[in-house]
């Protein structure tokens, strides 16, 4: 393919991140107006943002599944075709219980998206370019974070909740428009796909290792980013205003992460995804000294997400090249594994506050959880190197067998 046409095709893939990024998290901006609008309390109305996480975690492995013999293109057009009804649909819910329903047939796709997604990605370019071009991607889903959450959380506030959700459903559509133009129809070929081919990856523990680190890893992002905005209203003191530029900041972090671990992943992917981890840690900790303090709060805004997103090209190369010739369903059980770690994370760092121990105690429960998916990562490069090491001599054994006595 000529690079403008990859180039084109991944852009193409990036705006279908962005309406998916943007869809995801304005929810958490909009809580109050939704609330007071569909007369129900604000943490009954959270329970939408945990339906849309549930239909991502049951959506993923599902759809992927159900559509494994289908081209990839046409898998991308029903899906975010999918995610734009789903958005209109919860714009024009009636009641709180079909608003309900509507969010978690929206979050379905999700997964199932992205996998796809990734796996057309990686294959527009060359082996060695995979990771980045996968990123670009998903750079459409941490750019949202820093102009679609924001911009429209502005408009909701000034509007309604359900004039949004219209916007995005219009985004959404616009993205198949430009999957259908960009896209090739011979993207990431799937004639010798099967089911038990797919669920055969699913064997190697080398794939569960790399779920259990995108969890952990993830849990320890959403266990801080869920209580964002009490944490700087009441602890930096910042006046509710600021949120916008804050959450701007947050997702810059996200998109700075996102595409510098892309690049050091292709050559360093064990050491992108360690020093990722461990940069996660540092943050999360250094977090609960600077949460009292404006200008510290803020550079652990950016700091934060920057370090997680960092790890994310890697995981989902990994996973991908682990599948080796069936990769769809695993790479959509990353995005499974992200929004079980945003149910975690969110619930964890709940019963911290809950307990007594304040709004920055996320912060705390983020550190633990990404220690434990560091110590996972530790365990996973070393079983990878110690295949490595055997293959050789795994090699030799086998052709001495062969020699006649």
């Amino acid at each position: 393919m000529h690079p403008s046409a990859v180039r084109r095709a991944l852009l193409a893939l990036a705006v279908g991140g962005f309406a998916i990024g943007t869809g995801e998290f304005v929810m958490m901006g909009l809580l109050p107006q939704v609330a007071g609008d569909l007369s129900v309390s604000i943490p009954r109305a959270g329970e939408l943002i945990s339906a849309y996480a549930l239909g991502v975690v049951v959506g993923a492995p599902l759809l992927t599944a159900a559509s494994v013999r289908d081209r990839r293109k046409t898998v991308l057009l029903v899906l975010m075709g999918w995610f734009a009804a789903g958005n209109l649909l919860s714009a024009l819910a009636p009641s709180f219980g079909l608003v309900l329903l509507a969010r978690f047939a929206t979050g379905l796709p999700h997964g199932a998206f992205f996998g796809a997604g990734a796996v057309v990605a990686g294959s527009l370019v060359d082996r060695s370019r995979s990771n980045s071009a996968m990123a670009v991607m998903f750079a459409g889903l941490t750019v949202a974070n820093i102009v679609g959450v924001p911009a429209t959380t502005v408009l909701g506030q000034h509007t309604s909740w359900r004039v949004v959700y219209a916007v995005v459903g219009l985004i959404a559509a616009l993205a198949v428009a430009a999957v259908a133009l960009a896209v090739p129809a011979d993207a990431a070929p799937v004639e010798q796909a099967s089911l038990r081919g797919e669920l055969r990856a699913f064997a190697k523990p080398e794939v569960w290792l790399v779920l259990g680190v995108a969890m952990l890893g993830g849990g320890g992002l959403f266990a801080t980013f869920s209580y964002i905005a009490p944490m700087m209203t009441n602890l930096a003191h910042y006046a509710d205003s600021s949120m916008t530029w804050l959450l701007a900041l947050f997702g810059l972090g996200m998109t700075v992460g996102n595409l510098a671990g892309a690049r050091l992943s292709d050559r360093f992917p064990a050491q992108t995804l360690l020093l990722s981890l461990a940069a996660e840690i540092a943050v999360a900790v250094a977090f609960l000294a600077a949460d009292h303090n404006r200008f510290t709060a803020a550079a652990a805004i950016f700091l934060f997400p920057a370090a997680a997103l960092a790890g994310l090209p890697t995981l989902q190369g990994r996973i991908i090249a682990l599948a080796g010739g069936a990769p769809n369903l695993a790479a959509a059980s990353i995005q499974a594994a992200f929004n079980i770690a945003n149910s975690l994370g969110a619930y964890l760092g709940g019963v911290a506050i809950s307990a007594g121990f304040g709004y920055g105690s996320p912060n705390a429960v983020a550190a633990m959880l990404v220690t434990i998916g560091f110590t996972l990562a530790l365990i996973a490069v070393r079983v990878e190197r110690r295949r490595a090491d055997a293959g050789p001599a795994r090699l030799d054994a086998d052709a001495r067998e062969r020699i006649p006595a």
